[in-house]
């Protein structure tokens, strides 16, 4: 059992470009990472699977394991709950896999006030600017005016907490996607041959 692997907190605001280079990443190492599978309220969209896209629990349930302390981190968003739990992010530890947890700005915080062991890796995927990440969000033809500037304005703070001192081991800088690729692939690097050397075993 390897419990040495340290789990990748990645976080960046939405249009930065972060799904697109984990599922590079994915697509490269197969194998080597999992996601973390969070719990959540809502209800079950056509074609997801419990335990698979999430695990999904009812409002009694998730209050139940705020108070046993269950989750390293949760939020509320449009009315339902979404939290990580400690036992997934351990499961995919043990399992000799790279847990990889995706997070807003304010699960990195608790995340980091959680005292997990070994303490993970924080990688923050920023746009080149915020007039980039508002033509990237416009381009997808998928935002109302309210919730562009929603989304701006967290994408703002996120931007503003990944430059104080210690919030982040590493922020790349997603100018140019295969740059960004690579820089992440380099961070990952060790911890990936880890993994590959455990699966050929």
């Amino acid at each position: 059992m390897n419990t040495e692997l340290r789990a990748i907190v990645m976080s960046g605001p939405s249009g930065g470009g972060k799904s697109t280079l984990l599922n590079k990443l994915f697509a490269e190492f197969p194998g080597c990472f999992a996601f973390s599978v969070s719990h959540t309220t809502r209800k079950p969209r056509p074609g997801e699977e419990n335990g698979v896209a999430y695990h999904f629990v009812t409002h009694e349930k998730f209050k139940e394991l705020i108070q046993k302390n269950a989750f390293l981190e949760h939020a509320e968003f449009s009315g339902n709950m979404y939290g990580t739990s400690l036992q997934s992010v351990k499961d995919i530890s043990q399992s000799g896999k790279l847990c990889v947890l995706d997070v807003e700005i304010n699960g990195v915080k608790s995340i980091k006030k959680s005292g997990l062991t070994p303490a993970p890796r924080y990688i923050f995927i920023a746009p080149p600017s915020l007039e980039v990440l508002k033509q990237r969000l416009l381009a997808r033809n998928t935002e109302t005016e309210e919730s562009l500037q929603k989304r701006l304005d967290t994408a703002e703070e996120a931007l503003n907490y990944s430059k104080e001192k210690g919030a982040y081991d590493h922020v790349i800088e997603n100018n140019d996607l295969d740059i960004a690729y690579e820089k992440l692939k380099g961070i990952l690097f060790e911890d990936i041959k880890k993994v590959q050397d455990n699966l050929r075993k």
